[in-house]
């Protein structure tokens, strides 16, 4: 193992330490109405990303600006536009019906309709002028499949199609009954666990994947948990992660599920809800000005008003960063790069 890396454990408690911090310290996730910039900037991250791990060659100024105006960017094709206006369409509703969820509510963690429902609004914007040649006119977008998926190459198969409602509803009773708040494990592994599961029954023709990371925010996002993006370049990783998950094997994926989690923490959420003398971590006060190990640097030698936990993780406030920046700069330097 890389000595510079840290241990799967650290990660685990580093993430349960930020999700105390963010329930106990913070009042938990923003609503849109309260923090509507910080839900843009992770719709347009997960957007971009979820649909590029699946071919999709929009960049991200591609993607902002087809979400933000409903105007398409650049010379790519129709399907690869349709693509993303129908994940930000659905990351959307995810994002909606998570926090405010009205009179959709049933007092359940996740539904049936809700996993159609995001199939649904993923697939409508393509599917109006390039359906899945496969498709039966019964699997238009929301309905359950009526194909058996071939093999994956990782030696995945999906059950045959006439087994996958009753292995989907099992699913679902699943994750009702809990598994997730108080299941055995660290949280992370608990959520591979029920991520994979899912990816293994491809209730759909096409899009099972996008489907089930959005499934997947919905049910975090739900428990007051931040949402995990993966991003284009892990995407053999992830992978490989899930390849290993197919046997049993959690951990590879878990962790790089709280690594998102914890970086969807510091980038978006933190920074905008922490007051400028909440202890937060370095990652949450980074900018163009001075990098997480600059921070780091400055509060190991005592410039930087921190404190260090027991897990080696530094913790400072915004208040305390500007006023180190200030004192960089009355001493005629310029913040460290």
């Amino acid at each position: 193992m890389d000595r510079d890396r840290p241990s799967r454990a650290s990660i685990h408690a580093r993430l349960d330490a930020a999700l105390a911090q963010l329930h106990d310290n913070l009042g938990g996730l923003p609503t849109r109405r309260q923090a509507a910039y910080v839900w843009d900037g992770i719709w347009h991250e997960e957007a971009h990303h979820s649909t590029a791990l699946e071919g999709n060659t929009l960049v991200l100024r591609e993607v902002e600006h087809l979400l933000d105006s409903n105007r398409a960017l650049g010379a790519k094709t129709l399907t690869e536009y349709a693509e993303a206006k129908g994940y930000g369409a659905a990351a959307t509703w995810v994002y909606g019906q998570a926090r405010e969820p009205g009179e959709w509510s049933t007092g359940q963690l996740i539904t049936m309709t809700e996993i159609r429902r995001i199939h649904h609004e993923l697939m409508a914007p393509v599917w109006a002028f390039d359906p899945h040649p496969d498709a039966t006119e019964r699997e238009a977008p929301g309905p359950l499949g009526e194909h058996d998926i071939h093999p994956f190459e990782q030696g995945m198969t999906p059950p045959s199609w006439p087994l996958v409602p009753a292995e989907l509803a099992a699913w679902v009773d699943g994750v009702n009954s809990g598994v997730l708040e108080r299941g055995d494990g660290p949280l992370p592994e608990r959520l591979a666990k029920m991520h994979n599961d899912a990816e293994r029954i491809h209730p759909f023709v096409d899009r099972n994947g996008r489907t089930g990371r959005l499934v997947m925010n919905l049910l975090l996002v739900r428990l007051d948990h931040p949402p995990v993006i993966i991003l284009k370049k892990q995407r053999d990783r992830c992978l490989d992660a899930m390849g290993k998950a197919d046997v049993g094997d959690y951990d590879p994926l878990g962790e790089l599920l709280a690594r998102a989690m914890i970086d969807n923490l510091n980038r978006f959420i933190l920074p905008s809800i922490a007051g400028p003398a909440k202890l937060v971590p370095l990652a949450a006060l980074s900018d163009m000005a001075l990098s997480v190990a600059a921070l780091r640097l400055a509060a190991s030698k005592g410039r930087l008003d921190a404190e260090k936990r027991s897990d080696g993780q530094w913790l400072s406030s915004r208040a305390a960063v500007e006023t180190y920046k200030a004192s960089r700069k009355h001493a005629g330097r310029q913040p460290l790069e």
